[in-house]
């Protein structure tokens, strides 16, 4: 039978190699919980038992999270008719009235149904036919923007049915209209500083700096971070619009208002910048609607060249970037205008681009007493030896569809010095 309407079994979706520190996350945004928080690391993302707050809460301030889904039913299905009868069993009527509006999606992994599309109908019928059977009448179906999102999920034997309580996922944060090309989501970006252990504070992770910054999604993120600021914010879910969540209105208010209250000043400066005039233009735009433009300092210029930012004395300073590659965008600048002519001894941009990085990286970066650390996000898993850099660190991540490796450089002068012995060993190389 379906779940009762305020205990809610739910699963907070992440891209892949983030769930760990989704977790952490979780943790920490219901650290003085009581009880303490329980929950379960899986493959996509973590399972937790929550009630409508534990769902406003997530949706509001996590930045690793894509969606909050609510596990209404789970079971054992070999036709799409038993994937209507279990669909039949939920009290839709507890999730919205006729005047709502629906869209079921479905996933699958290694399901034996010929018709995925069939399973979605069968679903919408089974939701149709139930408040059709309460009501006398049927909600319509919206595909852009409907009051209850469903997920019907297909494994090899069973089948579970969501209501997805963010709506649109919750990498859109509500502040980007400009956009660059191949632009970062603002989940990785998050993702990336999570790994890095930055937090916008002198002790961890210090000021940050990137020399790519494209529309601007990493410093624009770090800098949210940096003042205190709920990545949701700035944009509305679909649990606003859900039954079950009606009754704590209130509660949901005094939620935002606390979240607007701790907004701060960021103890870290935050510097941006980009080969790309025009992109330095989107990001500085994007970060005035994101409310913090004043804490980033944007600059143009090429990588290869702009010189590292003056720091207070004592802080340390991490780049944190995105760089262009082949599979997602040409690089530009002085290692493309460098870059051999056309024959079979040429070597690519982006050949180019890395080693000069890190000579630039080793004349410009090394001089600060506290050290910079830089972290790179990158498909190549030779980029070491291309950067003639030894890693200290490298954590398996997606960028969309494309594996990628977000690789930690400690700026020395000097040869490397060898790394530091870690426990988060890579074995996907």
């Amino acid at each position: 039978m379906s779940r009762h309407a305020d205990s809610f079994h739910l699963f907070v979706s992440c891209p892949g190699g983030v769930e760990t520190l989704l977790g952490e996350e979780l943790q920490r945004i219901f650290e003085h919980a009581s009880p303490k928080l329980r929950l379960e690391v899986l493959r996509g993302g973590v399972a937790l038992k929550g009630d409508a707050e534990t769902v406003m809460q997530i949706n509001l301030e996590s930045r690793l999270a894509q969606r909050v889904l609510v596990e209404l039913i789970e079971g054992g299905y070999r036709h799409e008719d038993d994937i209507y009868a279990l669909a039949r069993k939920i009290s839709w009527e507890d999730w919205i009235t006729p005047a709502n509006t629906i869209r079921v999606d479905t996933t699958a992994q290694r399901s034996p149904l010929r018709s995925l599309n069939f399973a979605t109908l069968r679903v919408k019928d089974a939701i149709c036919d139930v408040l059709r059977d309460a009501t006398g009448e049927r909600p319509s179906v919206d595909t852009r923007s409907p009051d209850l999102p469903v997920v019907l999920h297909l494994g090899e034997e069973r089948a579970a049915i969501y209501v997805d309580t963010s709506g649109e996922p919750l990498f859109k944060r509500g502040w980007r209209v400009d956009k660059g090309d191949a632009p970062l989501k603002e989940t990785l970006a998050a993702a990336m500083l999570a790994a890095a252990g930055w937090r916008g504070t002198a002790d961890a992770g210090g000021a940050l700096h990137d020399p790519c910054c494209g529309s601007g999604t990493i410093p624009i993120e770090a800098a949210q971070i940096a003042c205190g600021i709920a990545p949701g914010i700035q944009r509305r879910f679909a649990f606003e619009r859900q039954r079950p969540f009606a009754a704590h209105r209130v509660r949901w208010a005094e939620l935002t208002q606390a979240a607007r209250a701790r907004v701060h000043a960021p103890a870290v400066p935050i510097y941006a910048s980009d080969v790309a005039f025009r992109m330095v233009d989107f990001a500085r735009r994007n970060a005035e609607r994101a409310g913090v433009a004043d804490y980033i300092q944007f600059n143009g210029g090429d990588a290869l060249e702009r010189p590292a930012p003056k720091l207070p004395e004592g802080m340390p300073g991490t780049i944190m970037m995105n760089p262009p590659y082949g599979e997602r965008i040409e690089v530009r600048g002085k290692a493309a205008a460098q870059r051999a002519p056309t024959g079979s001894e040429q070597r690519d941009a982006d050949d180019e681009f890395f080693p000069r990085l890190s000579s630039h990286w080793k004349r410009s970066y090394t001089e600060n007493p506290a050290g910079w650390s830089a972290w790179l996000l990158c498909p190549d898993m030779k980029l070491p030896n291309k950067m003639r850099l030894k890693e200290s660190r490298r954590f398996p991540m997606w960028n969309g569809p494309i594996e990628c490796r977000l690789f930690r450089f400690d700026l020395v002068k000097g040869s490397a010095r060898a790394p530091k012995p870690a426990a988060d060993v890579d074995d996907g190389q």
